[in-house]
């Protein structure tokens, strides 16, 4: 209790006080008018006060399941090698200087700010109850340092930035979640209530996160994918969709890593999404998304060419497939990526049906294998069907079945959406059976659907074949 009273400020009292005080004279008010309106006020009103003890997370807020197994011991995912733990040790504290937060008022690719870092803690030990996640990530997001670390907001910036979070895991957690600490906040306001204490004994933090040069990037993803002794030369590639902050990106990567027990180089591409769900946002975010496909192919061959990986594998996800899906056209056509791209992994598509069909088949014969995770049920695809007034490439509809093409795996994924109130829309790192299906095609080279995962039911259609869970 004592906790929970310390985290109420000025704003939050006085928005109390005047609840108190205006609720009961609007209601006695109203009440002269009719019953039936002074009612419904007061329900408004007591459900909004409800509603201030139910928990409002962000999207890095998730609460760990019961009904899902629970990941014990060292991961291969976690860092491993002395060097990365010396070099944890050794590294120094941020400058005591003030962030530079200027950016660019023109359309000229903005100078980037001067490198800066979280404090670092001690390396993590046998003893510690967390594991600890290298990501190397790349952004054109702008700048917007906090207090005590680094931090890029929803503006553009004009310019790629790379740089490297060592992301902590509870050795506690629960695939596939991602524990953030609980937020609850005053209904229809910023105003925070209470807000739980982030501790990476029970939540994904930050240990470390800088920004790096060019070369210091490569370095240390050499380094970290010439330790792995299961993925053994291989780089994961993460490109995120809409409704997506930059946190919660790393975040991502990290979780899909840890669960898919990868050890090798894990990066993520993050492109300037407002991180915030509106008609506004996502249209937003489309834009965003389409400006960024430069500094995506920059990073991509930066990945390719100076991390020391012989092999690539990327997922790109919603959203994040309407700026990957020109990029690899773009690099297929230049010829130069220089590394063999394993696999291909299109997580719920939203990009427009006919659009998505003409880039993927350009691409054939560019990876060992490409895979289409399609669903009937994805309500975010539902939503942006009815925005685009048409089919998008990830969703299913109920006449006509979904994409099958030569060179593409499609897997009607439907059936592993048994929750009533989830989007169904992130499966491909939120259920089991996807986490397998991708580990297996990374750790074992390309096999058919039915090979990976023989439960799978194959659909006849005049397109060809396509999988489905039963």
């Amino acid at each position: 209790m004592n906790e929970l009273l310390t985290q109420f400020n000025l704003e939050t009292v006085i928005a109390a006080i005047a609840v108190i005080i205006i609720a009961p004279f609007l209601i006695s008010r109203l009440a002269k008018k009719g019953t039936a309106t002074a009612v419904t006020l007061f329900g408004l009103i007591a459900v909004g006060v409800i509603a201030a003890a139910v928990v409002y997370t962000s999207q890095t807020n998730q609460k760990p399941r019961d009904d899902v197994a629970q990941n014990e011991g060292t991961k291969p995912g976690t860092t491993n090698t002395e060097q990365e733990r010396r070099e944890a040790k050794l590294r120094p504290p941020p400058p005591s200087t003030s962030p530079d937060n200027s950016k660019s008022d023109g359309t000229t690719p903005a100078e980037a700010p001067k490198s800066r870092s979280v404090t670092p803690r001690a390396a993590a030990s046998e003893q510690d109850p967390w594991d600890v996640v290298p990501v190397f990530f790349g952004t054109d997001r702008a700048r917007k340092d906090g207090e005590k670390r680094i931090g890029y907001s929803e503006e553009r910036g004009r310019r790629l930035e790379v740089g490297r979070a060592l992301v902590t895991v509870p050795k506690a957690h629960k695939v596939p979640n991602i524990e953030r600490p609980w937020v609850y906040k005053l209904p229809f306001t910023s105003i925070v209530i209470y807000a739980e204490k982030e501790d990476p004994a029970k939540h994904f933090t930050f240990r470390d996160l800088k920004n790096l040069s060019e070369d210091e990037f490569a370095r240390l993803a050499s380094v970290r994918i010439k330790a792995a002794k299961n993925f053994v030369g291989q780089a994961l590639v993460f490109v995120h969709g809409f409704n997506t902050t930059f946190d919660y990106a790393l975040y991502r990567a990290a979780q899909l890593s840890y669960d898919l027990k990868f050890d090798a180089g894990s990066f993520v591409y993050s492109w300037p999404s407002n991180g915030k769900i509106s008609p506004r946002d996502y249209t937003s975010d489309r834009e965003s998304a389409e400006q960024a496909e430069q500094y995506l192919k920059q990073y991509l061959k930066l990945v390719a060419t100076r991390s020391g990986a012989t092999s690539m594998t990327i997922i790109a996800h919603s959203m994040g497939n309407e700026i990957l899906l020109p990029v690899l056209d773009n690099l297929r056509r230049e010829g130069d990526l220089n590394i063999k791209i394993s696999q291909l992994i299109f997580a719920a598509p939203d990009v427009d049906r006919d659009t998505f069909s003409g880039i993927a088949k350009q691409l054939a014969g560019m990876s060992d294998g490409m895979t289409l995770y399609a669903a009937n049920n994805d309500r975010a695809l539902m939503v942006s069907e009815g925005i685009w007034r048409g089919p998008r490439a990830g969703s299913i509809p109920a006449e006509g079945g979904p994409i099958v093409l030569p060179g593409i795996d499609t897997i009607d994924v439907s059936a592993t959406v048994k929750e009533y109130f989830t989007l169904g829309h992130a499966g491909y790192a939120e259920k089991t059976e996807l986490l397998n299906d991708i580990r297996s095609l990374m750790s074992k080279g390309y096999q058919p659907p039915k090979a990976r995962m023989p439960a799978l039911v194959a659909v006849q259609t005049a397109s060809g074949t396509y999988w489905k869970f039963p």
